[in-house]
This record gives C-alpha cells, sequence and structure tokens, in this order.
C-alpha cells in the first residue's frame, strides 16, 4: 500500500515557499535570457573578423543552457523526483507532444541540432528554399534571415532534415561573388577576359587576398563570362556585384563589344549572384 501512495503522489505539495523559489527561478531565466542575449550581441557588433561570428554564435547556445538549468532546478520542486513519477511524467509528455505538437517539437529539435553542429549563425548569409539573406537570429524554432529586399523571414528549423541549406560565408568574413555578362560570339576572348579582370582589381570593394577569376562559357547564342572575386565585407556584395556588372559594361562597350541577342527560350545562370 505504502509503494502504491509513493507511486500514485507524482506532484509535490506546493507551499509559499515553493512558490517563492519558482518565482525566482522564471525571473532568473527571463532576467539571464536577455542580458546573455544583449551583451553577446552587443560584443560581437565591436568586434570584426572570425572572432565576431564566433560571438554571435554564443547567443543561442547560452539560451539554450540557461533555460536547461532552470528545467533542472524546477522540476524536481513541483515534482516527486522518484523513478516511476518520472517515468510516468515523460511517458504523458511524449505521448501529448507525439500527437499535438509533432512538427514544433522537431522544430525545437532541429533547432537543438543546429546549436550544436551550427549549419547556419547570426551573420552568415544563407539560401535555405527560395530564401536568402543574412541570419540575424537563431531562436530555439526558427532562424530569421533579413532579405536584400529588407524583408524578415522566419524559417522553421524544421527545414534542416530536408531541405538543402547553402551558407555563403559559413562564419567567415569571405563570399564569393558573381557578376555575369552575355556577349556576343565576334570578340576576342582573351582581351575580354583580361579586361574583366582588370575591372574586378580595380574595385572599391574588392578583397585582395582573395583569387579573382574569369570563366568563359561558350553557349549556342554567345559566350558567358563570369567574374567570381570576393568583396571586403558579405554585406558589400550587392554594390560588388553592382559595381563590376556597370563598370564591366562601359569597358566592354568601349571596345565595341557587343552584347548577345538571347533567344527568348534560353538558359542562363543567375546573373550577380554571391555564394
Amino acid at each position: 500500500m505504502d509503494e502504491q501512495m509513493q507511486y500514485a503522489k507524482l506532484f509535490n505539495d506546493i507551499d509559499s515557499q515553493a512558490l517563492i523559489t519558482l518565482g525566482v527561478i522564471l525571473a532568473s531565466t527571463i532576467l539571464l535570457t536577455f542580458a546573455s542575449q544583449h551583451m553577446l550581441t552587443w560584443l560581437a557588433n565591436r568586434l570584426h573578423g572570425p572572432i565576431r561570428f564566433r560571438v554571435f554564435a554564443l547567443v543561442p547556445l547560452t539560451r539554450l543552457v540557461i533555460l536547461i538549468t532552470a528545467l533542472a532546478i524546477a522540476v524536481p520542486i513541483v515534482i516527486e523526483p522518484s523513478l516511476r513519477n518520472m517515468v510516468t511524467l515523460l511517458g504523458a509528455i511524449g505521448l501529448a507532444i507525439g500527437f499535438a505538437l509533432k512538427e514544433y517539437v522537431s522544430s525545437l529539435i532541429a533547432g537543438v541540432v543546429s546549436a550544436v553542429e551550427l549549419p547556419y549563425r547570426p551573420g552568415d548569409w544563407v539560401k535555405i528554399d527560395d530564401t536568402y539573406g543574412e541570419v540575424k537570429h537563431v531562436g530555439m524554432r526558427t532562424v530569421s534571415v533579413q532579405t536584400p529586399d529588407d524583408d524578415l523571414v522566419a524559417v522553421p528549423h524544421l527545414k534542416l532534415w530536408d531541405t538543402a541549406i547553402y551558407n555563403a560565408n559559413n562564419g567567415g568574413v569571405s563570399l564569393q561573388c558573381v557578376a555575369s555578362f552575355y556577349l556576343q560570339p565576334e570578340h576576342e576572348a582573351g582581351w575580354v577576359r583580361k579586361a574583366l579582370r582588370d575591372v574586378a582589381l580595380t574595385s572599391a570593394y574588392l578583397k585582395f587576398d582573395k583569387p579573382i577569376i574569369v570563366i568563359a562559357e561558350e553557349k549556342p547564342w554567345g559566350t558567358h563570362y563570369r567574374i567570381r572575386a570576393y568583396p571586403v565585407d558579405p554585406r558589400q556584395q550587392f554594390l560588388f556585384i553592382t559595381d563590376l556588372t556597370v563598370r564591366g559594361k562601359q569597358v566592354l562597350s568601349a571596345a565595341g563589344v557587343m552584347p548577345a541577342l538571347l533567344p527568348p527560350d534560353a538558359a542562363l545562370d543567375s546573373q550577380g549572384t554571391a555564394g
């Protein structure tokens, strides 16, 4: 009978002391989470180079550690910490979650995985499905991506399970940009290739310690040239591509090199891409 009573007693008696303790735990969790996020973000914004991205990556990991610690302290106060009670409680929670919150919990689990594997961090430029932009915040369930059009898109971590994640700079400060040119076939290819390389070399946004590659590919309608180079800062990628495109067109036009006349059904690679 005593064993049955002990098994039936799942929750502890909650007195005023327990309520005060739980209140302190809740307030401390909120305060520590708020303080850690703002302090780490403030510190990262004042750093440069790879260390900036490493500090940003600590934000979701720190929040996860605070939450797990708070739960580990609070649960024994509310629940009688016996093996049978914990098994019963976890079984009931797991059953309810399995039916009602399958996708939500899957996103939370993926969020934990993302905090460990780091497929994206604040400051990374990523493409998830049709969304491309800079990661602004990595939450427990979603990652916030700000697009070049200044839209903030919340993408669930659930995408980790079945979607390819394209990370253009992967926590670093180097991000490759591509500027495309489509030209008629009647031109001196060697001169065009050298001229486009010179365009990249004279850009104010160029990162000089990274390679510059000019690729030429023959198409049925003409020749496709691509300048592959790196800007000083990933956030300059669109200014860099614009600069390469505008000055490249000026150089080619001055030399009498004509753009290709593409048929309506011509398949083109993405023009002015980063990654």
